[in-house]
């Protein structure tokens, strides 16, 4: 079932809070609002706790959500949307306010509210690639990577970075080289 930019499923976004982005997947299920979980001690979740308002942001170019899942938004990577913030280079956006629903141990569960409406900014067809798709999938694995170092997931990631080498364009394989040395793993791998 369509629903706009999110869809039914789960939906990668590169969230915006107070001057932080990092990628994120929008839950959506049929009957209910949209939702998040967040992992404790991201500054994802403190500033959706402290600020209540999150950005979903809809970018084209893979290379972002390897380079956000580790590193920080850079002021002028950011801009003003409203009472919000964005990404400058995103093709949509829609902005959330965000409120805490549950909480785990580790977790804590977020229903959005749609703060406004849908801004697409670049409209135009995204093409499937699995070169993209792989790298959302291998930044996914990679952060838990780093925390946990299982091989499993080393796997999969180099299951991926494959993937990457072979359907990927020019900002894939900048992205591959980017999870590569996050991960530590050799350019052979």
């Amino acid at each position: 079932m369509e629903l706009g930019l999110v869809s039914e499923g789960i939906t990668e976004v590169i969230a915006v809070t107070k001057d932080n982005a990092a990628p994120i997947g929008i839950i959506q299920r049929e009957g209910q609002c949209p939702k998040l979980i967040l992992f404790k001690g991201s500054k994802t979740e403190e500033n959706i706790r402290k600020y209540g308002w999150v950005t979903a942001n809809f970018v084209s170019d893979a290379y972002v959500y390897a380079k956000y899942a580790f590193y920080d938004a850079a002021p002028e990577e950011l801009t003003k949307a409203g009472a919000f913030q964005r990404l400058s280079a995103a093709d949509a956006y829609i902005p959330y306010h965000a409120s805490v629903v549950h909480e785990t141990e580790n977790t804590y569960l977020v229903d959005l509210t749609p703060a406004g409406e849908e801004v697409i900014i670049s409209p135009g067809v995204r093409r499937v690639n699995r070169g993209f798709d792989a790298v959302v999938d291998a930044s996914v694995h990679a952060t838990r990577y780093v925390r946990t170092h299982s091989e499993e997931l080393a796997e999969r990631i180099r299951y991926d970075l494959a993937l990457i080498r072979k359907c990927g364009g020019c900002r894939e394989q900048e992205a591959a080289e980017l999870l590569r040395g996050v991960c530590g793993f050799t350019d052979t791998e």
